[in-house]
C-alpha cells in the first residue's frame, strides 16, 4: 500500500502459512479485508485452531500488488457493530462483557444499566403494631466527681508529648457542670438490586439461555446477611447465558503485543538499535540492534486478558444485590460549648430502642426536640428508599451522652475542659502548659 490512510489501523491474523487475513479499523468498525497476495518478509505458520500461536512477524514490503482486491466480505464471527474493538472496549482492556448490542434480547431486561431497580411493592409501606412508648425512667445522669475528672485529664495529657502534667497535679477545681445531651439515631437497612451483562471465559459450562424464561430480578431468592451491616453479593440470573466470540481478541485467544507491534522484537536499549556500542559490536543484541520483546516473550502476541486464551465467552446477566445500613443521627445541642461533632466518636447510655420492619416516630419523649427529629427521620427515610430499595428493617435508639464541663484554676488563671461520653474522653483548647516546641508550632 503506497498511499495508506492515516485513519486506518491494521490488525492481522493467519490461519495457515499462506493465508493471511487483515482487519481494517476505521472509526471503531471492523471490516475484514479478505485475502491478499502481499509479500511477507517472514512469518511463523499457524495451526487452523485460532487459539494457537499467532504469526510472529507481519512486515509488509514495498512491492505489494496494487491490483489486489477484496476476495471476501463475510464478517468475522462474533464481531459486529462499532464497539467491537472501539475505544469503549479496547483490546486487552479486561472488559467484563461484549458490547450490549451484541447480546441476546432477554424479555424483562431491556432497560439494564439504568440504575437500581424499583422493588415490587404493592403500595407505600406502613408500620405494623402499636406506637412505641418511651420508658418511664430518670433522664438525668449525675456529673462525674473531681477524682474521675482529674484521672480523665491526666490520661489525656499523658497521650500528648507536648503537654506538661504540672497543671493536673496543681489544679484546683472550681466548678463541675453536667450537661445532658440526647442523641437520636435511625438505622434503615435496605436492599437494592441492579443488573448488567457480564462474562467469564467459556470452558464448557452449561448454557441455559434457551432452557426457560428468565426470572425477574426481584424474584430471585438471595439470602440476607447480618442485619445493619453493609454487604454486596453478585449472582448470575438463570436462563440468560449464551456463548459469544471474544470481542477483545476476535476469538483468536491472543492479542497483539503493543510493545513490539507483533514483531516479537524491540530496539536494543543499550545501543539504541545501532548494533554497536563503544566502537564494537553490541553484546546485548549481538549487533542486530534488536532484542526479544520481554512483554510477550518474543511471540508477538499475548494471551487475551478477557477470555484467558479460550477465544469464547460465556455471557450472562449478572444480578448485583447491595445491602446498606443508612444512618440518620440528630444531637440535641445543650450549648455546653463542646463541639457537637466530637460526640460521634463516643457512646452513651441507651435510654430507648425500637426495632421493626418499619418503625413509628417517637412521640412521647420528654425533650420535644427528639420527637421532632424522629418524625423527620422516619418520614425522610421511608420516602427516600421506598421507590429504589426494599426496606428490610429499621431501628431507632435514643442515647444519653454524659458531658461534664470542668472549670479549674492554675496559677490564678481559670481554664475549662470537657469530659464526655461513656469512655470519658477529654476535649480542651486552652491547656495552659505546653512545651516550647509545641508553642512555636
Amino acid at each position: 500500500l503506497t498511499h495508506w490512510p492515516a485513519c486506518l489501523q491494521i490488525f492481522t491474523f493467519a490461519t495457515s502459512a499462506k493465508d493471511f487475513r487483515f482487519c481494517f479499523r476505521e472509526s471503531g468498525s471492523i471490516i475484514p479485508a479478505g485475502r491478499y497476495n502481499w509479500c511477507v518478509s517472514s512469518h511463523v505458520p499457524l495451526a487452523s485452531n485460532p487459539s494457537e500461536k499467532m504469526d510472529k512477524q507481519h512486515l509488509l514490503s514495498d512491492q505489494d500488488d496494487p491490483s489486489a482486491s477484496f476476495a471476501s466480505t463475510q464478517q468475522y464471527p462474533g464481531v459486529a457493530g462499532a464497539d467491537a474493538m472501539g475505544s469503549s472496549q479496547p483490546m486487552d482492556s479486561g472488559a467484563t462483557a461484549p458490547p450490549a448490542d451484541l447480546m441476546d434480547r432477554v424479555p424483562g431486561y431491556e432497560g439494564m444499566g439504568a440504575g437500581d431497580l424499583p422493588p415490587p411493592y404493592p403500595g407505600p409501606p406502613q408500620p405494623e403494631g402499636i406506637t412505641p412508648r418511651s420508658p418511664d425512667r430518670e433522664w438525668q445522669i449525675p456529673s462525674i466527681g473531681e477524682e474521675q475528672a482529674k484521672e480523665a485529664l491526666l490520661e489525656y495529657v499523658s497521650s500528648k508529648c507536648c503537654y506538661s502534667k504540672k497543671p493536673v497535679e496543681e489544679m484546683i477545681f472550681s466548678d463541675l457542670q453536667s450537661h445532658n445531651t440526647f442523641r437520636y439515631s435511625l438505622e434503615t437497612f435496605t436492599e437494592s438490586r441492579s443488573t448488567e451483562w457480564a462474562s467469564v471465559p467459556y470452558t464448557g459450562q452449561v448454557v441455559d439461555g434457551y432452557m426457560g424464561a428468565a426470572p425477574g430480578p426481584w424474584d430471585i431468592a438471595v439470602p440476607v446477611p447480618a442485619m445493619f451491616q453493609d454487604n454486596t453479593k453478585e449472582v448470575p440470573i438463570p436462563h440468560t447465558s449464551s456463548v459469544k466470540g471474544c470481542h477483545s481478541c476476535l476469538t483468536l485467544g491472543r492479542s497483539p503485543c503493543r510493545r513490539c507491534v507483533t514483531s516479537g522484537r524491540i530496539q536494543c536499549s543499550l545501543c539504541n538499535g545501532v548494533g554497536r556500542f563503544n566502537d564494537s559490536r553490541c553484546l546485548h543484541c549481538n549487533g542486530t540492534g534488536q532484542v526479544r520483546c520481554t512483554s510477550c516473550s518474543g511471540q508477538g502476541s499475548k494471551i487475551c486478558k478477557t477470555c484467558q486464551g479460550k477465544g469464547q465467552l460465556l455471557c450472562f446477566i449478572k444480578l448485583t444485590v447491595k445491602w446498606k445500613n443508612n444512618l440518620f443521627q440528630s444531637v440535641v445541642d445543650k450549648q455546653s460549648g463542646l463541639p457537637v461533632d466530637r460526640l460521634s466518636q463516643v457512646t452513651g447510655e441507651t435510654l430507648f430502642s425500637d426495632m421493626q420492619p418499619l418503625v413509628y416516630p417517637v412521640v412521647s419523649f420528654p425533650d420535644n426536640a427528639i420527637n421532632q427529629a424522629s418524625e423527620k427521620a422516619v418520614r425522610e427515610h421511608q420516602a427516600k428508599f421506598f421507590s429504589t430499595c426494599r426496606i428490610l428493617q429499621q431501628r431507632q435508639t435514643i442515647e444519653l451522652i454524659p458531658i461534664t464541663r470542668v472549670h479549674y484554676t492554675w496559677k490564678e488563671e481559670t481554664h475549662i475542659y470537657f469530659v464526655y461520653g461513656a469512655e470519658h474522653r477529654v476535649y480542651t483548647n486552652d491547656y495552659p502548659a505546653k512545651c516550647c516546641c509545641c508553642s512555636i508550632l
